[in-house]
C-alpha cells in the first residue's frame, strides 16, 4: 500500500453495500484516522457519482469506493421461478409480490468503472471476482489504488496484479467475496491470512469476524497491514443500516450467524431469523437473480419492523457492534496498537 493512502490507523471499514455505507459513515471514518468505504454494490453510476461527491464535501482524507463484479453463474430459470413459487406466500403476509429477476446481471460494472476512472477516489476495491489487467492498470495510472478481494490462496494468486488484497475470513459478515458462487473452500480468517501471506508479498487487509481492539492487534502481528471491519460499524449513527437490521444485532433473541443463499443467491452470512432457517435449504445458486426475487419481501418486511424477514447481514463478533459514534469506534479499535 502507498503512503498516499494508507491511513494513519490500521482500520478500514468495510464496504457494506445495500445502504449501511454511507458517506457520512466513510468521512467520520477516514476523518479518524482510518480508511473509510462506500459499496457500490446495487446503485447506479449516478448514485455512485453522488455518494462520491457527498464524501468528498464532508472530508478531504482519503477514502475507497468497492465495486462488484459481474456475475457469471450458470444460472437455471427453472430453480429460480420455483424458489419465486415457494416464496408466494410470505409475500402475500406482507402484502407485496415477489420480485423478477432483472435481465442485466452486471451491477452496470462498466458504467461505474467509467465513472470511477473520470474522477477516482483513493482506493477502488473489487469483490466477486478481479478486474482484467487493463482495469487494474487504468486506475493505477490514475493513482488510485486497487485492493481486490480474496477468499483462498489461489484467489490471492489470480490478483497478483493488484496493490493490495483483501483477505475476507468465512467469520465475516454480509457475502463470501469469493471469485466463484460457492461455499466451498471457506476458511476462518486466521487460516486464510497464514495462507495467503504465503503466496503473495502484497499488502493483506484481515477482514472477517473482528470487532475488538484485541482482534485489530491480533491479525496485525499475523502479517496484516490493516483490519477491515463491517458489522461493528452497523449501529453507529452515520451508519445506514435499517432500524431493524440495528435493532436485532442487539436483540437477546438472535444468537448465531450462519452462511446461506436465501436472500440474494450467494453465500452470505447473517443472523439467524426464521426466513434463513426456512428457505436456505431452497435456494438457488443464482446471483443476482434470486436477490431481485427477495428485495420486496426485505423492504416490506423492514418497513413493517419484522426482523424475521430480511437479510440481517453479521459477523461472528456482532455483539461488539455499539451505538457509539464511528469516530470514537475508529480510535477504540486501535487503542491496543
Amino acid at each position: 500500500m502507498t503512503a498516499s493512502w494508507l491511513p494513519d490507523l490500521p482500520i478500514v471499514q468495510a464496504p457494506m453495500a445495500g445502504g449501511p455505507s454511507t458517506p457520512e459513515l466513510a468521512a467520520a471514518v477516514s476523518d479518524a484516522g482510518g480508511l473509510g468505504f462506500l459499496g457500490a454494490g446495487y446503485k447506479t453510476a449516478d448514485a455512485v457519482r453522488a455518494d462520491i461527491d457527498r464524501t468528498r464535501a464532508l472530508t478531504s482524507r482519503p477514502f475507497g469506493v468497492n465495486v462488484f463484479m459481474p456475475s457469471h453463474d450458470d444460472v437455471d430459470p427453472a430453480a429460480v421461478a420455483a424458489y419465486r413459487d415457494a416464496l408466494a406466500p410470505e409475500a402475500r403476509r406482507l402484502g407485496v409480490d415477489p420480485g423478477t429477476p432483472g435481465a442485466a446481471r452486471d451491477d452496470a460494472y462498466d458504467a461505474k468503472i467509467a465513472v470511477l476512472l473520470a474522477d477516482p477516489p483513493a482506493v477502488v476495491s473489487f469483490t466477486f471476482g478481479c478486474p482484467d489487467a487493463a482495469v487494474v492498470r487504468a486506475f493505477q495510472e490514475r493513482g488510485t489504488t486497487v485492493v481486490v478481494t480474496v477468499t483462498t490462496a489461489e484467489e490471492a494468486r489470480l490478483a497478483s496484479a493488484a496493490d493490495a488484497l483483501c483477505a475476507q475470513g468465512t467469520e465475516a459478515g454480509g457475502h463470501r467475496g469469493s471469485f466463484t458462487n460457492t461455499f466451498d473452500g471457506a476458511l476462518p480468517l486466521r487460516d486464510l491470512l497464514r495462507d495467503v501471506l504465503a503466496v503473495t508479498d502484497l499488502p493483506v487487509i484481515a477482514a472477517g469476524g473482528l470487532g475488538t481492539p484485541d482482534d485489530v492487534a491480533g491479525v496485525l502481528a499475523l502479517g496484516a497491514v490493516a483490519a477491515q471491519l463491517g458489522t461493528v460499524f452497523l449501529r453507529c449513527p452515520e451508519s445506514g443500516a435499517s432500524a431493524v437490521h440495528k435493532a436485532a444485532l442487539a436483540d437477546p433473541r438472535f444468537t448465531s450467524t450462519a452462511m446461506t443463499r436465501a436472500f440474494s443467491g450467494r453465500p452470505a452470512r447473517g443472523l439467524v431469523n426464521r426466513f434463513l432457517t426456512e428457505h436456505s435449504a431452497d435456494a438457488p445458486a443464482a446471483y443476482p437473480d434470486v436477490h431481485y426475487v427477495t428485495s420486496p419481501l426485505r423492504k416490506a418486511a423492514a418497513a413493517q419492523g419484522d426482523p424475521d424477514i430480511p437479510n440481517l447481514w453479521a459477523g461472528t463478533a456482532f455483539r461488539a457492534a455499539a451505538e457509539t459514534p464511528a469516530a470514537d469506534l475508529v480510535r477504540h479499535l486501535a487503542s491496543r496498537l
